[in-house]
């Protein structure tokens, strides 16, 4: 099952996508969270099923996608968590005993086909295509064995980067926030459709051609440890968003750097579960 948001005019619009067609299911859910909720079960998506079936629909190309939980209460980042990534970074030198974390916020996303913005204050625009967890059920001290059933599903996700404002210091919130300097989507696939979240094949490209590619088995810190690290310091929640890392391949460091300048198009795709799309502008003056 596929789940995600749009906008339709001025609405927010929620629901199944099939055929490439979103079936509406706003007037059954108060929000994008309780949806996912809803998915996270068995039974729910036998019910959304139904919903689905007697909804209005409408063609993907009539809508703005969104990211597949537009406003999450948390979006929370692995940093450095493939080991070629720590091998060309200029910051570390070994992978850190529990996972990295920073925040992004929700006004940093866009969804799939929308414009990605170079902010007017840097040109160190940077790309970093990751897989995405999106949780399901209220989770508070994951243990190794429970861990997993807190996912709802997967999604693609670019974690752009100004890298500039990234190296002010030790803080990684400034470079990875910029207003709609990244991308979640194009949806939400449930976890009951990936047989197995570390045999996924990540890769990022930049006009067409491939920048970053790696298995999801190579993940240092694994979703486990990450769900078990988060529900630790914070009560993970419905349409959370967790973004697990990237691998080696980032822009910075290639000779001459490779940076996302306006009319570019960076795309993230993770088998089983979709393809990213997004084209660069100026951010608007």
């Amino acid at each position: 099952m596929k789940i995600t948001s749009a906008r339709r005019g001025t609405d927010l619009i929620f629901g199944v996508v099939s055929d490439d067609e979103l079936a509406d299911l706003s007037a059954s859910f108060s929000s994008p969270q309780e949806l996912v909720a809803e998915a996270h079960a068995e039974g729910g998506r036998s019910r959304i099923d139904s919903m689905a079936a007697e909804a209005e629909r409408f063609n993907l190309g009539d809508v703005t996608l969104l990211p597949p939980v537009p406003f999450p209460r948390r979006i929370l980042c692995v940093g450095k968590n493939y080991a070629a990534h720590i091998a060309e970074s200029d910051q570390a030198a070994a992978a850190t005993p529990h996972p990295a974390i920073f925040t992004r916020f929700p006004s940093s996303l866009v969804g799939h086909g929308e414009h990605l913005e170079r902010s007017r204050a840097s040109t160190s625009y940077d790309y970093e295509g990751e897989l995405a967890i999106i949780i399901g059920q209220p989770t508070r001290y994951a243990t190794r064995d429970s861990a997993l059933d807190a996912i709802a599903g997967y999604a693609c996700f670019m974690d752009g980067t100004m890298r500039d404002f990234q190296r002010h210091t030790s803080q990684f919130v400034p470079g990875k926030s910029f207003d709609r300097s990244g991308a979640c989507g194009p949806w939400m696939v449930t976890a009951d459709e990936i047989a197995d979240p570390y045999t996924l094949t990540l890769t990022t490209r930049v006009d067409g051609k491939v920048v970053q590619q790696a298995s999801t088995s190579l993940l240092i810190h694994d979703l486990e440890a990450v769900i078990i690290y988060c529900s630790t310091f914070t009560t993970l929640e419905p349409g959370d968003i967790i973004a697990t890392g990237t691998p080696g391949g980032v822009g910075y460091v290639k000779e001459p750097p490779l940076w996302l300048e306006p009319g570019r198009e960076v795309s993230v795709d993770v088998t089983e579960v979709g393809t990213l799309i997004n084209t660069v502008i100026d951010e608007p003056s």
